[in-house]
């Protein structure tokens, strides 16, 4: 018997249904390591970002195996955006202004792990156009030194078949394998108010992604 605790909401778990549906008639997913998010408290889930699908893949698989809710840090211009802009406002996401040091957003966020929480963050902060990794971003360190929330490492391979950084595209293969992986959590050490810190610890966090996107990339090409 599953004795997981369910912290969704009905909406939350209804989209997540029809989101599974239709990803599984458009792709092949394969996942692994998803038992290392928590059940519950405070965590952040950090992955790289290949694709627009990244955080929906993600968000997915980790309602899917931990019934958990994920909060991901979002661009803010798309809580305006004209068709899809109430997405994030009703799943109550973190809005984050792009290209500035925004401390609301981070401060927000913070709030948001310390309540037990789980966060979710791409730290390139945007879509990467290649393989080799983008420098990461302070924010996901500052968050979980701020909070003392572990960092589970995410490699995602796949979801750049079909919606690359130059946009959604349709040929083959018509159904593109998508695989994502969790690594071991990465505990927080260090103070959040020494950059020297946040910099070691941030250099661990993009270290130990970029290994989980090589195992990704493996399964993704097993048979």
């Amino acid at each position: 018997m599953d004795t997981t605790p369910d912290e969704r909401s009905l909406l939350w778990r209804f989209t997540v249904l029809v989101v599974g549906i239709v990803f599984r008639l458009l792709f092949q997913l394969r996942d692994a390591g998803a038992s290392r998010v928590p059940s519950r408290g405070r965590a952040i889930v950090a992955g790289n970002h290949v694709s627009a699908l990244d955080g929906v893949l993600l968000g997915l698989i980790v309602s899917e195996r931990r019934k958990r809710v994920t909060r991901f840090l979002v661009a803010a211009e798309f809580f305006h955006h004209r068709w899809f802009g109430w997405a994030p406002r009703a799943f109550r996401q973190i809005p984050v202004h792009r290209g500035t040091r925004d401390v609301a957003a981070l401060e927000s966020a913070v709030e948001v792990v310390r309540t037990g929480a789980l966060a979710g963050i791409f730290p390139e902060g945007m879509v990467n156009a290649g393989t080799d990794l983008l420098p990461g971003k302070r924010g996901v360190a500052r968050i979980a030194l701020a909070t003392g929330a572990p960092v589970i490492p995410v490699g995602i391979w796949g979801t750049q078949d079909r919606w690359p950084r130059s946009g959604l595209h349709w040929r083959r293969p018509w159904r593109p394998t998508l695989a994502i992986t969790f690594g071991e959590p990465v505990e927080p050490m260090g103070d959040p108010g020494s950059q020297e810190d946040v910099d070691r610890f941030l250099e661990r966090v993009m270290a130990r992604i970029a290994g989980q996107v090589e195992v990704a990339r493996a399964l993704a090409a097993s048979r």
